[in-house]
């Protein structure tokens, strides 16, 4: 059984986890803080103008911290300059220096910057090629993180800086690797060595993030991460994210569900929505997520569970019988308030086993207050019944997870319709608020269809492409095909946004592939870890296309990348002509 903290946390009255302050220029992270926005620049750190005038534009648009691609010691240095401009034009935003594999890098930026990102995944452990490490090997590693982060350490003490240990899935060390595999265990072991380096230091100025292009594993990691750290005595903020969301309104669902799932458990104390877009296009976004839980309180109670009969590190789905093509193996459906002519929806209370026909089967409408064991019986009478959750409740994904748990305790495999009610909001906010709250019990396993009741104005077609949009990004069934798409940041040097648009045009209609474009080597060959085909910048102007993790054409020019993309996956067996160019 679970520890049942990550899911009860909430369920009574809805509070975030508190974790510690840590203090970033001016702006305070964590403890009763709001949760903070930010965003990262995509423009070139040398191009000093270039890239104040984007973190301005982000500033504008409420973003509170700015995280600044640093690969190399000229880029570290600049960031003096970047700041020195900032000021210069009144802004005093915090600035975050993103490293990756040089240490020394990191140090340079300390003294320059408000705060420094550094992956563990790269940061001290190189590339061997070892499959297999020994115990003395394994300790050999985890010294020289020590001997290589204390000086980092030493610096961020004496300048004030803080330090985001930020793991990413597909960038695992390999000597966590082989211990854990490329799994949420081994997300969270990875930042935890540091941190227990950092406070074996005393150093406490730190924020924690593991991250993923999966919504289920970058859920189960955050959930695990916060659960180990009550464990061993540690209270430190946590930064959100799903990593390379792509664009438009698949990236918005994507980074809803993921977000906004751990939201709702109470956890996180910083976002970032990654967009393939401009970066001051992912703050509205965002605000509209953090937004939602200041408002949160008060609620209508939800009866609390001592025990949760459902592991949150792990995916299992709820065990169900088929209703003719509800529930059991079948995918699930949607339903759309024109489908309702054809289906008996008949209120629990008024449910009769006996008496009920239905044109097709019948479609028990369910509150909380309505299941209990006379309800249970009455619909195992009825074979071929489905239950339709429905909640009020502000705090209504905790709720309908608590109307799963009764479920679970019983052993009822009743088949389950998630239903939300969503009037008077705007496009942004009906899809963050329908993709988290439907994709929050999605990614547990949890329903066999949904049910996006909108206003009478919202079009039909726009609410089906939302709920598959939604099944898709929780990972539940796939319409079309998956796109893991990088934000854009100073390392990419293509046009990554254009890039995204042609592929999508090219393979958007194959349905049973995921497909990544990622901006450079950094989070490219490691982070698209779940694709079948990989699209990576590898310099100025030259591309490497991968099937899985090979590497199939390396340095082609960019003018031909995107076709031979197509013609490996033809070649490959699998392509389709149907419906071609139509996404």
């Amino acid at each position: 059984m679970a520890d049942p903290f990550v899911y009860c946390n909430s369920l009574t009255s809805y509070s975030r986890i508190r974790t510690r302050v840590v203090q970033i220029s001016d702006i305070p992270l964590g403890g009763d803080n709001p949760i903070r926005i930010q965003s990262m620049t995509s423009t070139n750190t040398l191009d000093t103008y270039s890239t104040v005038d984007q973190v301005i534009r982000m500033v504008n648009a409420g973003c509170e911290y700015a995280r600044i691609t640093t690969q190399n010691l000229v880029e570290a240095e600049n960031l003096k300059h970047i700041r020195e401009e900032l000021q210069k034009r009144g802004y005093r935003i915090p600035l975050i220096a993103d490293v990756h594999f040089n240490p020394k890098i990191a140090e340079i930026a300390a003294g320059l910057v408000e705060k420094v990102r550094v992956n563990p995944g790269n940061y001290a452990d190189k590339k061997t090629g070892k499959a297999e490490f020994s115990e003395s090997e394994y300790q050999e590693g985890l010294e020289r993180i020590r001997e290589r982060l204390i000086p980092l350490i030493r610096i961020c003490k004496s300048h004030g800086t803080a330090l985001r240990i930020g793991s990413n899935h597909g960038s695992l060390s390999e000597r966590i690797m082989s211990r854990y595999g490329d799994t949420p265990y081994g997300m969270t072991e990875s930042v935890l060595e540091f941190v227990r380096i950092c406070r074996d230091e005393g150093f406490h100025s730190l924020v924690l993030s593991l991250k993923s292009s999966n919504t289920r594993v970058m859920v189960q990691s955050n959930r695990l991460l916060v659960h180990r750290m009550m464990e061993e005595g540690m209270d430190y903020p946590v930064h959100l994210g799903v990593t390379e969301a792509g664009e438009g309104e698949d990236g918005r669902i994507k980074s809803a569900v993921g977000i906004g799932a751990l939201l709702e458990d109470g956890i996180g104390d910083t976002i970032r929505v990654s967009l393939t877009e401009d970066p001051e296009c992912e703050i509205p976004i965002a605000k509209i997520l953090s937004d939602r839980y200041t408002r949160r309180q008060p609620h209508l109670p939800i009866p609390d569970t001592a025990t949760s009969p459902h592991n949150p590190f792990e995916y299992h789905k709820r065990e169900t019988i088929a209703a003719k093509n509800i529930g059991s193996t079948h995918a699930p459906i949607v339903i759309t308030n024109e489908d309702t002519e054809n289906l008996e929806l008949i209120p629990a209370a008024e449910f009769d086993p006996i008496k009920s026909t239905g044109l097709i089967y019948p479609f028990v409408i369910t509150r909380i207050q309505d299941i209990d064991l006379d309800l249970l019986q009455k619909l195992e009478q009825k074979p071929g019944s489905v239950m339709v959750f429905e909640t009020t409740n502000t705090h209504g994904m905790a709720e309908q997870r608590r109307m799963f748990f009764e479920l679970l305790k019983h052993s009822c495999k009743v088949p389950v319709i998630i239903k939300r009610t969503y009037r008077g909001l705007d496009k942004d906010r009906l899809i963050v608020y329908s993709s988290t709250d439907l994709g929050a019990l999605l990614v547990d396993g949890f329903g066999d269809g949904i049910w996006i009741d909108a206003d009478p104005e919202v079009e039909t077609p726009f609410l089906s492409s939302l709920s598959l949009g939604i099944l898709q990004a929780s990972r539940t069934m796939f319409s079309k095909a998956e796109f893991i798409a990088c934000p854009s940041c100073g390392r990419t040097q293509f046009n990554i946004q254009e890039t995204l648009k042609l592929i999508r045009e090219r393979t958007g209609h194959l349905k049973k592939l995921t497909i990544a474009v990622m901006g450079c080597i950094v989070n490219g060959p490691g982070e698209m870890a779940d694709a079948d085909y990989g699209y990576v910048g590898s310099g100025h102007g030259k591309v490497t296309l991968y099937k899985g993790r090979e590497a199939l054409q390396k340095n082609i020019d960019e003018k031909d990348a995107v076709e031979a993309l197509v013609e490996i996956i033809k070649l490959n067996g699998d392509w389709s002509d149907q419906h071609e160019g139509s996404q």
